[in-house]
């Protein structure tokens, strides 16, 4: 598996990482020996990062990522969580006090002295440019709570407003086939400032994957069921914001593009992991085989005008409709 820096924390991570909302909540039921189960199956096939938040299950992902990471002290693992979401989005919230709140929750769930990473949670957008928040993050290094901050954001300009903040290591933001913003102003930013680059929703909620028809159905604890028009949080979270049927239509198109030997989700990753500025992509997975076929990815060679046919589909699917921010 290639390891690349993430950015300013000058931790080196796989290409390929793990993101694991599915194992906390909004995903279906995953029992906790599936859960544990995937950790596994994915360090042994090489991945060493972790996203969590502590909203994710109430704090059952990082508590499973706790006890997974003290049963295998071996592993060279970096943990990121995120933290905000757990109270009303009101910017008068986002303070030191509640912030060393949240990280002492978190740490305990984890099991960990140190944080690794902090993200904070796609908070409200007049949270990235008030300098309190930083000097309050900046307190956190200090005092020794966290080693590492980032953001998670919804919107473009969030991000950039972050990334011109000295302290702000990393930037997760979604990323993907069918989400092709980023790629304008953020990671081009993001690599002049030695920002690391997290892609999240690599695979639009598992839209690229290729699997979905138009008949599909989800759970009900899925939020792919009770999510697609943003009733419970930021549409963007769930297909990348399209509109599923639209969104369904384009990936069978995708999947034409995927190299022979490939899956349309392996394509669909490694399209992610070739941007350049990208640290790690995190799919979430819920099962093990699934886990090693995200991280088999990594080594997928994608044939020559690969890149030229993503956007191509991008503009004739989704750029006359979409909404601006993406």
């Amino acid at each position: 598996m290639q390891q690349r820096t993430l950015g300013r924390t000058g931790r080196d991570v796989s290409v390929i990482g793990l993101g694991t909302w599915q194992l906390g909540a909004d995903w279906g039921d995953v029992t906790e020996a599936d859960a544990l189960a995937v950790l596994d199956a994915a360090t042994e096939a090489g991945v060493t990062f972790f996203d969590t938040a502590d909203v994710y299950g109430d704090g059952r992902s990082e508590q499973l990522i706790g006890r997974y990471r003290a049963s295998r002290p071996d592993l060279p693992l970096t943990i990121a969580t995120k933290m905000g979401r757990r109270e009303e989005q009101d910017p008068a919230n986002f303070t030191l006090a509640k912030f060393r709140e949240w990280t002492d929750r978190s740490r305990r769930n984890l099991g960990m002295d140190t944080l690794d990473l902090v993200q904070l949670h796609c908070p409200p957008t007049p949270v990235f440019s008030n300098a309190a928040v930083y000097d309050a993050l900046d307190t956190l290094v200090a005092d020794g709570a966290i080693a590492n901050y980032g953001v998670s954001v919804e919107t473009c300009a969030e991000a950039l407003e972050a990334i011109a903040r000295p302290g702000t290591t990393t930037v997760q933001i979604i990323l993907n086939a069918f989400r092709l913003k980023p790629l304008d102003e953020v990671l081009p930013a993001a690599r002049e400032a030695g920002v690391g680059i997290i892609a999240r929703v690599p695979l639009a909620s598992g839209l690229l994957s290729g699997r979905y028809t138009e008949t599909t159905e989800f759970a009900a604890d899925d939020h792919r069921s009770y999510n697609r028009h943003g009733e419970a949080f930021d549409v963007g979270e769930t297909f990348s914001g399209v509109d599923y049927a639209e969104g369904v239509r384009a990936a069978r198109e995708f999947a034409a593009l995927a190299p022979e030997g490939a899956t349309p989700a392996q394509a669909a990753l490694a399209w992610v992991v070739a941007q350049d500025g990208v640290s790690t992509v995190i799919p979430g997975a819920r099962s093990p085989e699934q886990a090693r076929a995200n991280a088999a990815a990594a080594g997928v060679a994608l044939p020559d005008g690969f890149a030229d046919a993503v956007q191509s589909l991008y503009t004739r699917a989704f750029r006359p409709t979409t909404h601006p921010r993406w």
